[in-house]
């Protein structure tokens, strides 16, 4: 006879990881990169018509040391670039990365010399976000995908070494500007 017999109806049995992920997912914190024009509908989630509070992001924060989650939204230059990975730098573990934007994830229009071929060139990301700019609708749709994924996901050694082999491939990826010989 199991235990679930001797507990009364109705009650839910968890995983620590199944708790912890919960708990994760609901208390994030944004540290807002906002570089363009899709920085605008990024503010638009915490206005009342969207309601971004509702998933536990009660504000943005202006400090990466406060946040888990950052949005890169818009282009990154290639001045900019070392910035946006130091403030990944200085965010505690874990954390995840939000791609908004096609500029963000591909470079969009900018496929030149100054603008990042993708924001994956210098963090790993979690979620791409495409649209040109994406609405908020598709922001939010964007931040329960990434609530799922972070609800199932290890603890521990697990989840470091994960990030450790995707941070690893993220960066030894071949840039876009560079696959000139390579595409026929």
């Amino acid at each position: 006879m199991g235990i679930e017999e001797k507990l009364p109806a109705g009650f839910l049995l968890s995983t620590i990881e199944g708790l912890a992920g919960y708990m994760r997912k609901s208390s994030m914190w944004p540290a807002t990169f906002g570089l363009a024009c899709c920085a605008i509908e990024m503010m638009a989630v915490g206005t009342p018509d969207y309601d971004i509070a509702r998933f536990g992001m009660e504000r943005f924060s202006a400090t990466p040391r406060q946040a888990d989650l950052m949005i890169v939204a818009g282009r990154v230059s290639q001045k900019m670039a070392p910035v946006v990975r130091q403030v990944y730098d200085q965010m505690p573990n874990p954390k995840w990365v939000i791609s908004m934007g096609v500029c963000a994830s591909s470079g969009g229009m900018f496929n030149n010399y100054a603008i990042v071929q993708g924001v994956d060139h210098i963090i790993p990301v979690d979620i791409y976000l495409p649209g040109c700019p994406p609405r908020p609708e598709m922001l939010l749709n964007a931040i329960i995908t990434l609530h799922e994924q972070i609800q199932a996901m290890p603890l521990g050694v697990n989840r470091e070494e994960a990030a450790r082999v995707a941070e690893a491939a993220a960066l030894a990826a071949t840039p876009t500007h560079a696959m000139k010989g390579l595409l026929a």
